[in-house]
């Protein structure tokens, strides 16, 4: 009977392709589960089979688990301290084994067998199907509509099936059964029931690869896609350099009368494409990214990474795009939080900001309204800038002597000292509760503070503009540290 065993091990490996230890593997999952049936109970069986002889061996095993946690399943468990008792050296986590009679082939169950055996192959097939495929470093996937799953579209490529969620699909767009159809191989989910291949439409991986295989020359290493932000099956934006002087970006995307360009929105639903140029400079680069607006200037704020983007009237519609699409679209091209504004707010904006500086200035700094005017005009917008920057610039102001700058300098110096100490005692004031809430980090637990936000109720009563008016974070983010907050409130 061991003979026939091995006999079959290496028919089944032969036949399937697959390695013989998982042939093995599969005849002991067989037999402990048979073993297990006749045991009853929730009993925990392990059978080794000896490759080379067919022998095999049966063991009950008891899992080790710590006292504290008591005996969830007393038939697969033992407590600690007594399976010390019977082997002193053993650790949590180890297992306590005891040789039991095996089975006979002959007595085992052959269809619960036979279907455990086929149910591991099977397995281990579609294992070796899915390394063979990932191994060959494609990323879009190729196949046939094969049939529609909970409102996902099941593709198969070969003897390869990927999923395609109705949420990464492009919307308005109506696949059927044995359309031919190419996906964005986003990743594989091994929790995933069925095909583990997750395929995508709607990401931006997908339009980039798209590009890469209608332009040679970003294959070839002469250009080269930056990033790209989509709005799936209406608009998209892609930033593109070239590494080559010779070669026009924009152009060798576009192709000749856009027969490179074309063939990707068609792939994608006549989803319209925008080539910008990309830019070492974010200034530039958010200019190139809200065409086809007209931009008369641009305001960059580094420490909130925004920018003001100034329009006139005639592009400010333009500029916006449709529901917000054309900037929302170019903040995520950049990575920049982009403010669109008329010259009028624009001033406006300017005003009310010169204002909270003059008034810094006044008060900190003890001086009329006369000298924080000249400190703005010099362009100082901080106390930082007064008593850190370079004292060679600063005695280049017209207005000011020596005598006067050092003077400056020094009470700013001494604004910031008393401004960090009183930090320091509102932090102090915090509580435990909001400095352990997830997602705050000292330095906006310290804005908080200085806004008189001490616990984490005072942060969940506040609305979305107050938190990032307060702290400089953007919309998103206020509103999910807000949320946290208030998670407590709804905790029985």
């Amino acid at each position: 009977m061991n003979r026939e065993m091995l006999m079959l091990v290496d028919a089944i490996s032969r036949e399937k392709t697959v390695d013989r230890d998982v042939v093995f593997g599969a005849v002991e999952a067989a037999l402990a589960q048979a073993t297990k049936k006749l045991n009853g109970g929730e009993v925990d069986i392990r059978v080794a089979v000896d490759r080379d002889t067919g022998e095999y061996e049966t063991f009950r095993r008891w899992l080790v688990v710590p006292d504290s946690a008591g005996l969830q399943n007393p038939d697969a468990e033992e407590l600690l301290s007594d399976a010390l008792d019977r082997i002193p050296d053993i650790e949590e986590g180890d297992y306590i084994e005891e040789a039991i009679e095996s089975l006979t082939i002959g007595r085992i169950g052959a269809q619960a067998a036979k279907q455990v055996i086929l149910q591991k192959i099977r397995d281990a097939e579609r294992e070796q199907l899915l390394n063979d495929f990932l191994a060959r470093g494609e990323k879009i996937f190729v196949g046939t509509v094969k049939r529609l799953d909970k409102g996902d579209i099941i593709v198969e490529s070969g003897r390869v099936e990927g999923r395609l969620k109705r949420s990464e699909m492009i919307p308005k767009e109506n696949l059927r059964s044995g359309d031919r159809v190419r996906a964005f191989l986003q990743g594989i989910d091994a929790t995933q029931r069925g095909p583990q291949i997750m395929l995508s439409r709607s990401a931006p991986g997908f339009m980039v690869e798209l590009f890469a295989q209608e332009v040679p020359e970003i294959e070839q290493g002469l250009l080269e896609i930056k990033s790209c932000a989509r709005d799936p099956g209406s608009r998209a934006k892609i930033a593109v350099v070239s590494h080559d002087r010779r070669v026009d970006p924009i152009g060798t995307c576009v192709g000749v009368r856009g027969s490179r360009v074309n063939a990707v929105t068609n792939e994608i639903a006549g989803e319209r494409v925008d080539i910008v140029l990309w830019s070492e400079d974010p200034a530039q680069f958010v200019i190139g990214a809200l065409a086809p607006a007209n931009v008369q200037s641009i305001v960059v704020d580094e420490e909130r990474h925004a920018m003001d983007v100034v329009v006139d009237e005639e592009n400010l519609a333009i500029a916006i795009g449709r529901g917000g699409q054309n900037v929302r679209l170019a903040s995520e091209l950049t990575g920049w939080r982009i403010n669109i504004m008329t010259a009028e707010e624009s001033q406006a904006k300017q005003a009310t900001e010169s204002d909270s500086v003059r008034a810094l200035f006044v008060d900190k700094l003890d001086v009329d309204a006369e000298v924080a005017d000249i400190l703005i005009a010099e362009g100082f917008t901080s106390l930082e800038e007064v008593a850190y920057v370079p004292l060679t610039e600063m005695l280049e102001i017209e207005s000011f002597d020596e005598d006067t700058v050092h003077e400056l300098r020094t009470r700013a110096k001494d604004a910031l000292l008393t401004m960090e100490i009183k930090k320091e005692e509102d932090v102090g004031e915090v509580s435990q509760n909001l400095r352990d809430l997830e997602g705050l980090t000292p330095e906006l637990i310290a804005k908080l503070a200085l806004g008189g936000i001490h616990t984490r109720d005072d942060l969940a009563d506040l609305a979305v503009d107050e938190l990032t008016e307060m702290s400089g974070i953007d919309d998103e983010q206020a509103k999910a540290i807000i949320m946290k907050a208030r998670e407590h409130w709804f905790t029985v």
